[in-house]
């Protein structure tokens, strides 16, 4: 494994991100990492959490985007600057460029989370949304930051970014010398490869795992040579990037020790579970790496991992659908559809026979019209709540040991 002070590594050296620690300590918060002792029994393994979702924008990316900005020259910062994100860098930047006085421009995808998108117009950014992909928004701020004179805060690949956000790596590793992996979400590679450098040099024989959703595996795919599909909307649209940077890709070939993928019920699966265990809310990007733990324990078993939640910016209408899906995955929400008898006393029948096998009806819909039953029967449509998958299956028993028969959705 190559020193990250080798050629391969001369765009960010450890003295690059110990120079950036330093520029943004006075503005930046220093994140807890703290030990999950509930999910580390449940992962079989001791698991570290750096909560970069409590950053005031609720992102890591403030880290590189003020590192960037203390850079600018006195012109640049009167000329202003544009950046493309989807999201969180949008924040990042708008949010220090208005504490510097710097005037920003901030270029998002279409199909940006809204929640980012008011996150960042209240930071006083001049906001433009086009392009359905970062790739395509990209392409307009070459154009625009041209004819504008604007100055580019790339997302991910520059030195001076990737320095910024290796600040993390430094942190955790004050925090817990004792780390033996640590697991980062990939998009354009901007925080794994200033994280891996910095761990790396502080400490060789620490591993860095990456983690890809599975619809965007860009950076998979350019270290192992794969030409996997990329497509769809992904839960972690914040790491959901076609082309990583070239200056990144190099870091991680380098530096990176494996790089996994994880599907959108994996992801879902974990912004569902630090939300009901640790009580944080974090977006589908910030919960890759425990999505990854969670699928592949056996890899991770009995070591010390280091997770980074890196940011919290999720529409509270998504929420709720993830928390909602997970309790249908765990059989503590279900919907049952059954045709029954048109006549009087067939729903209470249903319904009483749900109270005593201990089950709670959410919903109900009667429809007699909208149906391909015969004229004397009706569909009732029942959404319930039970324990779990094994109360489920006693409720549905019951409910066939009557005489009705059920389909679940």
């Amino acid at each position: 494994m190559p020193h990250p002070s080798d050629p391969a590594h001369a765009a960010v050296t450890l003295a690059d991100i110990r120079a950036a620690a330093a520029t943004i300590r006075d503005s930046i918060m220093v994140t807890a990492c703290n030990e999950s002792r509930t999910l580390g029994e449940i992962c079989g393994c001791r698991l570290f959490l750096k909560f970069e979702n409590l950053q005031f924008t609720a992102t890591f990316k403030e880290r590189g985007a003020l590192n960037r900005l203390q850079a600018l020259s006195p012109d640049e910062r009167k000329r202003g600057v544009i950046a493309m994100s989807a999201g969180n860098h949008a924040q990042g930047v708008a949010y220090h460029a208005k504490r510097l006085g710097i005037p920003a421009t901030i270029v998002m995808p279409i199909g940006t989370p809204m929640v980012k998108i008011e996150n960042t117009r209240r930071h006083g950014a001049d906001v433009i949304i086009t392009g359905q992909t970062l790739e395509e928004a990209a392409a307009f701020v070459k154009t625009h930051a041209s004819e504008h004179g604007l100055v580019l805060i790339h997302p991910y690949d520059d030195p001076l970014i990737i320095a910024g956000q290796g600040t993390i790596g430094l942190e955790m590793l004050e925090a817990v010398p004792e780390l033996d992996v640590l697991v980062v979400p990939i998009g354009g590679g901007g925080l794994i490869s200033g994280i891996a450098t910095a761990a790396k040099a502080l400490k060789p024989s620490l591993r860095v795992i990456g983690v890809q959703a599975q619809l965007y595996p860009s950076m998979y795919n350019a270290i192992r040579g794969e030409h996997l599909p990329m497509r769809g909307d992904t839960l972690a649209e914040g790491i959901a990037v076609k082309s990583p940077g070239q200056i990144t890709t190099a870091i991680v070939r380098d530096l990176v020790d494996d790089i996994l993928l994880v599907t959108e019920d994996q992801i879902e699966r974990a912004v569902a579970t630090l939300i009901s265990i640790e009580k944080t809310v974090v977006e589908g990007a910030g919960a890759a790496g425990l999505a990854a733990v969670l699928a592949a324990p056996e890899r991770f078993a009995g070591r010390n991992v280091g997770l980074v939640l890196t940011g919290g910016n999720i529409d509270t209408r998504l929420i709720a659908s993830v928390l909602t899906r997970e309790l249908a995955r765990e059989g503590r929400l279900t919907q049952l559809a059954l045709d029954i008898v048109d006549r009087p006393g067939q729903l209470a029948a249903v319904s009483n026979l749900l109270a005593a096998a201990g089950a709670n009806i959410i919903e109900v819909s009667h429809q007699r019209t909208f149906s391909d039953l015969p004229a004397k029967a009706t569909l009732l449509e029942l959404v319930i709540e039970t324990r779990d998958r094994a109360h489920l299956e006693d409720v549905l028993a019951k409910l066939g040991a009557e005489g009705f028969a059920v389909r679940c959705g």
